[in-house]
C-alpha cells in the first residue's frame, strides 16, 4: 500500500483494519455530499444522508438530483433500491446512526469579503456533535481555511456527550464537475488530516475498498490536510491565468497561443493539463477558493507569499473582457441592435453550475451593450435564468443561431464541437464566429465560410479570405423548418467524445 505522511505525524499504523464496516452519515446533501453519500453506499456502506432543506431531502427520497452530474442519477436509483442509502432532516437520527460523519456542506464567500463563510460547517457541526453520545468521528471534508478543523476538533468535543470520544478529521474532497462519480470512486490520492491514531484507523477502514485498489493514501496533520485543497486548486488556477497570460502577449504579436500551449505541453515538467487557452476559469470552487486562501494568507501573517494569486484574478477576469471585445470587433465595432448567438451558461460543459460563470458573464455583458443575445445551454439554462433573468434563453442549438449576426462559442459542449458549421451557416445571418474556448474545427469553418476568430490567435488567411463572403439574409419560413428538422437530426446523431464512469 502506497502510503506517505507528514513530518509531525504520529501516527506510524500502515495496516488497514478489517471488521464489520461503520455506518455513515454525509451532512449536507448538496453536489458534493449527495455525490459522496451515493458513492459510499455503492461502496457496501450503510449512508444515511442529512440536511435541513426538507424539499431537497424530499426530492433525493424520490430519486431526484437537484443539480445536473452525469452518472449520478442511476447511480442514485441504485443506491436506494438496494436500500443502504436514506435521507432525513433529523440530526438526532444522524448522531444516533453514524459511527462516521461526513460534513459536506458548503463554504460560500462572505458578503462582502473574500474571506470563506463557515456558519454553515460551524453550525452542522455544532448540532451533530450536540446529540453524539458514544464514540464518533465526524470527518470534514469541505473546503475550509487552515485552522479550521483544529478549531473545530475542540468545539465538537466541548459541546458532545461523548467529550473527548469524539474526534475530529479532515479527509478533502478533489472533484471535478462532469466527473464527480470516477473522482469518488476512483480518485488519483485519498488525503486525510489526523490528530490520532484512532481517527486514522477509522478512515482506513472507510476506504478500505479503495485502499485495496492500491490508490495513494497521504497521511498529514490537520493543517495540512486543509491547505492541499486550496494548494491545489491554486496551482490549477495559476496554470490556467499563464496560458491565458501568453494568450494576451499573442494577441499583441500576432502570435498562435494555440501552437505555444502545445510546444510547452510537450515539456514533462510541465505537461498539457489545464495548459488550454480560453476565457478562463469559474465555477464554485477555483474562483471563491482562491480569494479565501488569499483572505487566510493575509490573517496568518503569510500574504505575501501568494500575493500572486490576486494576478491570476485579474487575468481571468481580462480574458472575459476580451471575449466580448473580440465579439464587438467581429460586429463590425459596435454590439448596438446586434443578434448574438451564445452557447453555452454554465462554467464548463457536463454541468449545469453558473456560478461565476464566464460564459453567463459574457453573454450579459454584451446585452448589456445593446446586442440582441440568445443563450442556448444544454443543462444550465434554469439556473442561469434565474440569475439573469434579464437574458434571452432559448431551447434548442438551432434557437440560438437562427439570425445570428455572431456566434460564440462560451462553453465547449460536446454538442457545439460536433455541430456541422455548414448546417449552422444555413440558419445564421452572417457567418462569424468566435471560439472562445479553443474547442472548434477552424479549417472546417473557413471552408464552410465563417469568419473564425478564438482568444490568442491570429486571424487565419482563410477567414481573411471569406470576410465579406457571408451568408447573406436570414432564412424563409419553409426553410427554417427544414433547417431545422436537419438540425434536429445532427444534434441527435452527435456522440459524446468522452463520458464519465458510471457505477
Amino acid at each position: 500500500m502506497n502510503t506517505e505522511r507528514t513530518k509531525e505525524n504520529p501516527v506510524h499504523t500502515d495496516d488497514t483494519p478489517a471488521g464489520p464496516l461503520p455506518r455513515i452519515t454525509v451532512i449536507g446533501t448538496g453536489y458534493l455530499g449527495a455525490t459522496h453519500a451515493v458513492c459510499m453506499a455503492h461502496l457496501g456502506f450503510e449512508v444515511l444522508g442529512v440536511d435541513v432543506d426538507a424539499a431537497k431531502i424530499e426530492a433525493l427520497v424520490d430519486g431526484r438530483l437537484p443539480f445536473h452530474e452525469p452518472g449520478l442519477s442511476e447511480a442514485l436509483e441504485a443506491a436506494l433500491s438496494s436500500g443502504r442509502l436514506r435521507f432525513t432532516t433529523d440530526f438526532a437520527q444522524a448522531a444516533e446512526f453514524g459511527d462516521v460523519h461526513f460534513l459536506c456542506v458548503g463554504t460560500p464567500q462572505q458578503e462582502g469579503s473574500e474571506a470563506a463563510d463557515l456558519r454553515f460547517v460551524d453550525g452542522a457541526a455544532a448540532e451533530l456533535a450536540a446529540r453524539i453520545t458514544r464514540p464518533a468521528l465526524i470527518v470534514g471534508k469541505s473546503t475550509v481555511p487552515v485552522g479550521t478543523a483544529a478549531r473545530l476538533r475542540g468545539l465538537v468535543r466541548s459541546l458532545s456527550p461523548a467529550g473527548e470520544d469524539l474526534d475530529l478529521a479532515w479527509n478533502p474532497e478533489f472533484l471535478r464537475e462532469g466527473f464527480a462519480v470516477q473522482d469518488t470512486l476512483h480518485p488519483d490520492r485519498l488525503v486525510i488530516g489526523v490528530a490520532s491514531s484512532r481517527a486514522e484507523r477509522i478512515l482506513r477502514q472507510v476506504y478500505r475498498p479503495l485502499l485495496a485498489k492500491d490508490i495513494p493514501l497521504i497521511v498529514a496533520d490537520l493543517p495540512t490536510s486543509e491547505l492541499v485543497k486550496v494548494a491545489a486548486n491554486s496551482f490549477l488556477a495559476t496554470k490556467i491565468s499563464y496560458i491565458n497570460a501568453m494568450a494576451e502577449v499573442c494577441e499583441t504579436v500576432d502570435a498562435d497561443v494555440g501552437v505555444l500551449a502545445r510546444a510547452l505541453s510537450l515539456d514533462e515538467r510541465i505537461g498539457g493539463r489545464f495548459l488550454r487557452p480560453g476565457l478562463g476559469f469559474g465555477g464554485g470552487c477555483l474562483p471563491k477558493d482562491i480569494r479565501a486562501f488569499q483572505h487566510r494568507a493575509r490573517e496568518i501573517g503569510a500574504g505575501s507569499a501568494v500575493r500572486f494569486l490576486e494576478d491570476m484574478d485579474e487575468i481571468n477576469a481580462r480574458r472575459r473582457t476580451r471575449t466580448v471585445e473580440m465579439v464587438r470587433e467581429l460586429a463590425g465595432g459596435s454590439l448596438l441592435g446586434v443578434r448574438v448567438a451564445a452557447l453555452g451558461a454554465a462554467f464548463k460543459p457536463d454541468s449545469d453550475d453558473v456560478r461565476d460563470s464566464p460564459a453567463l458573464e459574457v453573454a450579459h455583458r454584451m446585452q448589456r451593450e445593446g446586442a440582441e443575445v440568445r443563450v442556448y445551454d444544454p443543462e444550465a439554462a434554469e439556473n442561469a435564468q434565474r440569475v439573469h433573468p434579464d437574458l434571452h434563453l432559448v431551447p434548442s442549438l438551432g434557437d440560438a443561431v437562427l439570425g445570428a449576426h455572431v456566434t460564440v462559442l462560451l462553453t465547449e459542449w460536446d454538442e457545439f464541437v460536433a455541430a456541422p458549421p455548414e448546417q449552422i451557416g444555413r440558419l445564421v445571418a452572417e457567418r462569424r464566429i468566435l471560439d472562445a474556448r479553443q474547442a472548434l474545427d477552424e479549417r472546417r469553418y473557413a471552408e464552410a465560410g465563417w469568419e473564425f476568430r478564438t482568444l490568442g490567435r491570429p486571424v487565419a488567411p482563410a477567414s481573411i479570405e471569406i470576410a465579406g463572403r457571408r451568408a447573406g439574409g436570414g432564412p424563409t419560413v419553409d426553410r427554417e423548418r427544414g433547417d431545422r428538422e436537419v438540425w434536429a437530426a445532427a444534434a441527435a446523431s452527435s456522440d459524446r467524445e468522452a463520458q464519465p464512469a458510471r457505477l
